[in-house]
């Protein structure tokens, strides 16, 4: 008897001793090792890839946001402001979640078929919006220059790039609406746009915020000249 309790009582101890030493290895050394290297080696992947624009915070380049007009009364979906470039549809929950417009940082994709009704309803919807949107005098964009990404939210519903194509399709009515050159425009989605990574991983991108905030300098100076 006293055998068993004491047997019983040591693999207690030894187990509570493991409990310790793996609560401290695992729960404090190793977090505060790991933290401690990201924050040497990758300070700004490990802050959440934080972008700044005059000394603020103003999103991060790893999380899309939408550029839109203030809502009208009544209105339940705001409108665009087309002076910016505008980033992949954000409907990656559907209609009645709360993903819709990037309010919330919730991920997730449409997972419908493409040959689902709805899914086909949101893409030619998008895709008249985007053709409306970005047709100018002179320019008219046609339905089959629209790239897929301009009506089709990504995997996660937070892309924070968009495709060349579709950064180009924008620049004259970016242009038209902020008074600017289109060369000048063109420059700035040039300068904006990402190759693969290692040279073939991947496809090339824009990032949006990246690109609008260069935006609204070249913008800003125009407007002091």
């Amino acid at each position: 008897m006293n055998n068993s309790v004491a047997n019983t009582a040591r693999l207690l101890w030894a187990g509570l001793r493991a409990l310790l030493v793996l609560t401290v290895v695992c729960g404090v050394l190793y977090p505060l090792a790991v933290t401690g290297v990201a924050q040497g080696v990758f300070p700004d992947k490990a802050n959440g890839s934080e972008v700044t624009a005059n000394g603020k915070v103003v999103g991060s380049g790893l999380i899309g946001q939408r550029y839109d007009l203030p809502p009208k009364k009544g209105q339940q979906t705001a409108a665009p402001d087309l002076r910016w470039f505008q980033p992949r549809p954000s409907n990656g929950l559907g209609t009645n979640s709360v993903n819709t417009q990037y309010k919330l940082i919730l991920s997730g994709a449409t997972n419908r078929s493409g040959d689902n009704k709805e899914l086909i309803d949101w893409v030619t919807a998008a895709k008249a919006a985007v053709v409306k949107d970005n047709s100018v005098p002179g320019h008219p964009i046609s339905p089959t220059d629209v790239p897929a990404d301009a009506v089709t939210s990504s995997g996660s519903g937070l892309d924070p790039a968009i495709s060349p194509a579709y950064a180009q399709l924008q620049v004259r009515r970016v242009a038209e609406r902020n008074h600017l050159a289109v060369a000048q425009v063109e420059k700035l989605v040039e300068q904006h746009t990402d190759g693969r990574i290692l040279g073939f991983v991947g496809e090339p991108r824009v990032n949006v915020l990246q690109l609008n905030i260069a935006l609204k300098q070249v913008v800003n100076l125009a407007n002091q000249g």
